[in-house]
């Protein structure tokens, strides 16, 4: 991936080389899951939220469906480390050049993590996510963001 182009410029080079049929939708800022499945128009399930998360000493990148929230204790036990902890704003910052809940759900090549996918997003038909700003979202179907995404799946949301 060219290193110059935004994430959201390198987000539509992947789905694009891949031939992956996706939507794409300028909005105001939103912050929130809550916010993003409004300006939506979508249920908030579809919504992936991705999570920068320490998980013994590493980086690693979690991804559910924002209607849930992460359990550290699947995670830790997934891991078997003790430790896990999300990343600080500043950290997201320096590591990645975003901003909370602007996150892409996509490890390499976008992002430089391992991509940890919780099952939760294999029960719908599609997923939206910020595309690397507050004000993108892209739109796509699920089994075509496991494809190109490649994340190893496994339980580790809670309501």
């Amino acid at each position: 991936m060219d290193e110059d182009a935004t994430v959201l410029e390198q987000i539509r080079g992947l789905l694009n080389t891949a031939g992956i049929d996706y939507r794409e939708l300028h909005h105001e800022p939103t912050r929130t899951s809550e916010d993003s499945a409004r300006v939506r128009g979508e249920d908030i399930r579809i919504g992936g939220k991705a999570l920068l998360m320490k998980v013994g000493g590493e980086f690693k990148l979690f991804v559910l469906s924002a209607a849930l929230r992460a359990d550290s204790q699947a995670i830790r036990k997934h891991f078997e480390t003790r430790k896990t902890r999300f990343a600080s704003a500043d950290e997201l910052k320096e590591l990645t050049g975003l901003v909370p809940g602007s996150v892409p759900p996509l490890g390499r090549p976008i992002l430089p993590f391992d991509l940890y996918v919780d099952d939760s997003i294999t029960e719908n038909g599609r997923i939206a996510f910020n595309a690397g700003s507050l004000t993108n979202s892209i739109f796509l179907s699920v089994t075509d963001y496991l494809k190109v995404a490649q994340p190893t799946v496994f339980r580790f949301s809670s309501p």
